[in-house]
C-alpha cells in the first residue's frame, strides 16, 4: 500500500508539472502570435491550450483513479484515466478543425495583420516551446511507463506532438523570413492541424478500447496461460479466460477444471496459488478463479481424474 501511495504521489507531481509548463507556453505563444499576426503561432497557442486542458484533465484523472475501491466502485476507479484519454483525444480533434478553419481564412485574406519584421520573437518562442515540451514530455513518459498510467502517457504524447509541431513552425518561420512568402504561415498551421488530428484519432481509439473492456494484449494473456500450464499435474484444463483493463488496473477471471479427487481445501489452495502467481506476473492485477470438478468425459480431461489422486504437489 505504501508503494502504491508513493506511485500516486509521483504521478500527481508529474501531472502538476505539465499543467504549469503548458500554462506558461499558452501565454507566451498567444501573446507573440497576436502581436505579429501569425496564424501559425496562434495555432500553436491553441495546440498548447488543448495540451493545458488535457494536462488538467490528466491531473484530476490521476487523483481520481488513485482512490481505493468502494461500495459504488467495487473494481476501483481506474477507468477515470481511460475516460480522460478519450476526452483529451476529442479535444485534439476539435482543435485541429478550428486551426484548419482559421488557417483557411488566413489564406483568403492574405497578409492582413501580419508583421514579418517581428518574426524573431516567434522564432524564439517556438524554440523555447520545443525545448520545454521535450523535457516535460520525456519526464511524463518515463513516469507513465513505470506506473502504467494512460492519463500521463496521453499527456506525454500530446507534448511530444507539440515538440514536433513547434519545430515545424520554427522552421517555417525561418523560411518565411528568408522567402517573404506570407502564405507559408497558413500552410504551416494546416500542417500542424494534420499532425495533431492523427494524434487525436489514435488517442480516442486507444482510450475507447479500454472503456469497452477490450482484452489484455496477447503477450500478457500468454503469461497467464504459461502460469496455469506450469501446474498441469493438478489441472485438467481451463476455459472462459476473460481479461480486461481499467486504467492501470488489470482484471483476470477464468474457470479451472481440477481432479475430482481433490478436496475443497486443496482446490481452494490451488486456486489461491494461481491467483497469486498471476497477480505477481502482471502489474496491478486482480485475478479471480472459479474451480470446477473434472467430469472425466471431455477430450481435454481424458483419463485425468482416474489417474490423478492425492493433494496438489504430489
Amino acid at each position: 500500500m505504501d508503494d502504491r501511495a508513493a506511485t500516486n504521489r509521483e504521478k500527481e507531481r508529474t501531472a502538476r508539472l505539465s499543467v504549469a509548463s503548458n500554462t506558461l507556453l499558452v501565454v507566451l505563444k498567444l501573446a507573440v502570435g497576436l502581436a505579429i499576426g501569425s496564424v501559425a503561432i496562434v495555432a500553436e497557442a491553441a495546440h498548447s491550450g488543448i495540451d493545458l486542458v488535457a494536462a488538467v484533465i490528466a491531473y484530476f484523472a490521476v487523483r481520481a483513479s488513485a482512490r481505493p475501491p468502494d461500495a459504488e466502485h467495487a473494481f476501483g476507479h481506474g477507468s477515470y484515466e481511460d475516460l480522460s484519454g478519450l476526452v483529451e483525444g476529442a479535444l485534439i480533434l476539435v482543435a485541429a478543425i478550428v486551426i484548419v478553419y482559421e488557417a483557411a481564412g488566413k489564406l483568403l485574406t492574405g497578409s492582413e495583420g501580419f508583421e514579418p519584421g517581428a518574426l524573431g520573437a516567434g522564432v524564439v518562442v517556438m524554440a523555447l516551446s520545443a525545448g520545454v515540451n521535450w523535457y516535460v514530455s520525456g519526464r511524463l513518459m518515463r513516469v507513465a511507463k513505470r506506473t502504467e498510467s494512460i492519463a500521463l502517457e496521453s499527456d506525454a504524447w500530446h507534448l511530444q506532438t507539440d515538440v514536433y509541431t513547434s519545430l515545424g513552425v520554427f522552421v517555417g518561420l525561418v523560411a518565411l523570413y528568408l522567402t517573404g512568402i506570407v502564405a507559408l504561415d497558413a500552410l504551416i498551421a494546416i500542417a500542424v492541424a494534420v499532425v495533431i488530428l492523427k494524434a487525436g484519432v489514435d488517442l480516442v481509439r486507444r482510450a475507447s478500447g479500454n472503456l469497452v473492456d477490450r482484452r489484455l494484449p496477447e503477450d500478457e494473456e500468454a503469461r497467464i496461460r504459461t502460469i496455469i500450464d506450469a501446474h498441469g499435474d493438478n489441472i485438467a484444463e481451463f476455459h472462459d479466460l476473460r481479461t480486461r483493463r481499467s486504467g492501470p488496473d488489470r482484471f483476470v477471471d477464468l474457470h479451472l477444471c481440477v481432479a475430482r479427487t481433490l478436496t475443497v481445501e486443496e482446490s481452494h489452495a490451488l486456486a489461491d496459488r494461481l491467483e497469486s502467481e498471476i497477480e505477481g506476473a502482471l502489474p496491478r492485477c486482480s485475478a479471480t478463479i472459479h474451480v470446477e470438478p473434472c467430469s472425466g468425459s471431455c477430450d481435454a480431461c481424458g483419463t485425468f481424474c482416474t489417474v490423478r489422486a492425492g493433494p496438489p504437489g504430489e
